[in-house]
């Protein structure tokens, strides 16, 4: 049974899952304003004859579907409900770091009855977007995202994964017609926190996504992309630790992996911290591939496809989320509008109004 609801997370069927006797539990949300396609909640628990980990379960990580209708409608409409629960059933633990432990997930497959339930990571630092990450913080994050990718380096074009959307299919050709739909809702809500330039460069994006995306699809090798890659999907250890978990993985598609690259400097460092830092951090991404045997890009490949996926994924999450979700909260709305602002500054940092002129000719 998939609970429909916390209230449905029983001592009963906690202990089904995980293969324990749970006496009690308590339940706390966690991640509101974060997880907007899902509920997350930190579930305390009494348990005795574990053997799920040979160690005391004190408490476990359930993530639900959104309280929010039209979030979760969003999520079936884009696949990100199958998408994150066939992630960690099939292909998760082909990757050596960066995967948090998932007990449980479990789908009506096409809808969004899902449960997922993992380890509580609460001992780990988390970031939220609005400050950003320290450079230590960044580092880690490149590190893990290379490694990862690496794993799928030039192996994702084939029929077995062909259920992972690419990032030129029709997953994105449904979002760049929805961006062109949305543009005015997003112009009048958050156009005043752009800088000089971007509400220009996001109207010449709305309704070109798709031919952003094969411009650099058509040049550059494919790997598995997680396309959430934010600061409030990853979780740190101690700073020179290079540890770095990844949460979240509804989006993931096929493609270059400067996407999330981009994404994760552009949206997650604040624009000065960004400049200062972006050539040091795409190197150490770099650094790692090859440290990985990826050996068929070069570094100068590497950072004019970072430069270009500025015209990527940080413009469309934006918009999507500005014109689609609810954002009933306060945390949303700010975590919306400093997504919006230093995503367009970072495309306009990196010539994307010359960029997107020649991909549109």
């Amino acid at each position: 049974m998939i609970p429909a609801t916390i209230n449905d997370v029983t001592p009963a069927w906690l202990g089904e899952v995980l293969n324990l006797e749970v006496n009690s539990i308590s339940v706390k949300q966690i991640g509101q304003g974060i997880g907007l396609m899902g509920d997350i909640y930190r579930v305390s628990l009494e348990a005795v004859g574990l053997e799920t980990a040979g160690a005391s379960l004190t408490s476990v990580v359930v993530k639900l579907p959104s309280s929010f209708e039209d979030n979760r409608t969003q999520g079936v409409a884009l696949g990100m409900f199958d998408a994150e629960v066939k992630f960690y059933s099939e292909l998760a633990e082909q990757a050596t770091v960066g995967m948090p432990r998932v007990y449980h997930a479990e789908i009506v497959e096409g809808t969004a009855e899902f449960v997922i339930v993992m380890e509580d990571l609460s001992d780990l630092v988390s970031v939220a977007q609005h400050d950003g990450m320290s450079l230590d913080q960044a580092l880690a994050a490149v590190k893990v995202l290379a490694s990862i990718h690496a794993v799928w380096w030039n192996k994702v074009q084939v029929e077995s994964l062909e259920w992972i959307p690419s990032m030129v299919g029709p997953r994105i050709e449904y979002v760049d017609q929805l961006l062109a739909q949305i543009y005015p809702i997003f112009a009048d809500g958050f156009g005043q926190h752009l800088p000089e330039g971007g509400l220009e460069l996001y109207q010449q994006f709305a309704g070109n996504y798709l031919k952003i995306n094969t411009a650099i699809a058509d040049r550059s090798p494919w790997t598995l992309a997680h396309q959430d890659y934010r600061v409030e999907n990853l979780l740190f250890g101690e700073p020179g630790s290079g540890q770095a978990v990844i949460l979240d993985w509804q989006g993931i598609g096929r493609g270059p992996g400067a996407y999330d690259l981009a994404y994760l400097l552009g949206g997650s460092l604040t624009v000065a911290a960004r400049r200062q830092h972006e050539v040091q951090l795409v190197r150490a991404y770099h650094d790692e591939l090859l440290a990985n045997e990826v050996d068929d890009y070069s570094f100068d490949q590497a950072f004019d496809d970072y430069g270009h996926a500025h015209l990527m994924g940080g413009l469309a999450v934006a918009m999507v989320t500005a014109g689609t979700l609810d954002l009933s909260n306060d945390r949303g709305m700010q975590l919306v509008a400093s997504m919006a602002e230093r995503h367009v500054t970072a495309a306009l940092d990196h010539d994307g109004p010359a960029r997107l002129a020649a991909i549109l000719g």
